[in-house]
């Protein structure tokens, strides 16, 4: 009751000021004072002056821009000043809106609103701008730092044996977040100003528990000592007594694949010198000129490794270039040999 009966009154005084000018002068007299009611980014700025609400704009929010960004990840600490930022406040901007908002209505709605107190609930935003580029800077360096490819798991043949070589993680940093986390933290006026740099995990294509799958048959022949050792899922499964190639035709070394298997196959004599008048020719699998007995293995350039019934040459070097075994020894390796597993001959 006493609300409506002041208003009433100040109805009438505000009438009686018209009267004479003086609502002019009192709107006048208030051009650059905020409405109560106002706020800008979160501050209070109703009942100030223009100069007024500057100050306690810099006091509330240049002081917190002022501080620096971190991004953070395990340990690591990426620092983004707001001189790198080139963070820019426009508080003239945000105060001038204020106003602005604080002077609608008509001369007689602002007068009736000053002197009873009356609120314009409004708020303002800060125009805060920022150096796009910085930002990108920093995201750069992250991934510079953080980013690795994963590795693939895999094997090191030698005349030792297998070497297992372990696969690892790859990390992925995830740019675009961490580009947009900044950015709000650059232009946040309250918080911690602290960012957590997100990145995810990259698998290999083959992990190390998948290693073993990937070899199911590795096979290492070592002439000097005349032995072939077949490898089972990367562990050792059996050593064989071979022949090898005799001097000028030795056993070729590298490393190389499984290309080819047979059972029982004819003999494609190469169209070499040694070879005689059997060059060139093909013989039958039954035909005692045929020296590849029971199986065939091949490895590279006509060489390979297959059974023989001179097994008084096993322990030397005694072959034209290919690997010779007993036929039980040979059949039991086929079977486990699958194409295109590894060979490595030293």
């Amino acid at each position: 009751m006493r609300t409506k009966s002041f208003i009433a009154i100040c109805t009438v005084v505000v009438a009686l000021l018209a009267a004479g000018g003086g609502v002019f002068a009192y709107d006048s007299s208030r051009d650059d004072v905020i409405a109560e009611g106002v706020r800008i980014s979160g501050v209070d700025v109703g009942g100030l002056r223009a100069g007024q609400a500057r100050e306690r704009l810099q006091r509330a929010l240049l002081e917190p821009l002022s501080r620096p960004v971190v991004a953070r990840y395990k340990g690591r600490r990426y620092r983004l000043t707001s001189k790198q930022a080139g963070v820019g406040v426009n508080i003239d901007r945000s105060v001038g809106q204020a106003i602005e908002r604080s002077r609608s209505g008509s001369i007689l709605e602002r007068t009736v609103r000053g002197l009873t107190g009356g609120r314009v609930r409004a708020t303002i935003p800060v125009d805060i701008t920022y150096d796009k580029q910085a930002v990108a800077r920093v995201v750069r360096r992250v991934e510079r730092d953080l980013e690795r490819e994963p590795v693939d798991a895999g094997v090191e043949l030698n005349p030792s044996g297998v070497v297992r070589k372990p696969s690892r993680d790859g990390l992925q940093v995830r740019a675009r977040t961490l580009e947009r986390d900044l950015a709000e933290a650059l232009v946040a006026t309250t918080g911690a100003r602290r960012v957590r740099v997100q990145a995810r995990t990259v698998k290999p294509a083959v992990t190390t528990a998948e290693l073993a799958e990937r070899y199911p048959a590795i096979v290492i022949v070592n002439r000097s000592q005349f032995r072939l050792t077949l490898y089972k899922n990367l562990k050792l499964a059996k050593t064989y007594r071979v022949a090898v190639g005799q001097a000028g035709l030795e056993t070729p070394a590298g490393r190389y694949t499984i290309q080819n298997k047979a059972e029982n196959p004819a003999w494609h004599v190469p169209d070499s010198d040694w070879a005689g008048d059997l060059a060139g020719k093909v013989i039958p699998p039954d035909d005692p000129k045929n020296p590849i007995k029971a199986r065939w293995m091949g490895i590279y350039n006509g060489a390979g490794i297959h059974g023989t019934d001179a097994v008084g040459s096993l322990g030397t070097a005694a072959s034209h270039g290919c690997i010779r075994m007993a036929i039980p020894d040979v059949i039991e390796l086929f079977d486990q040999v699958p194409v295109a597993s590894p060979v490595l001959i030293v």
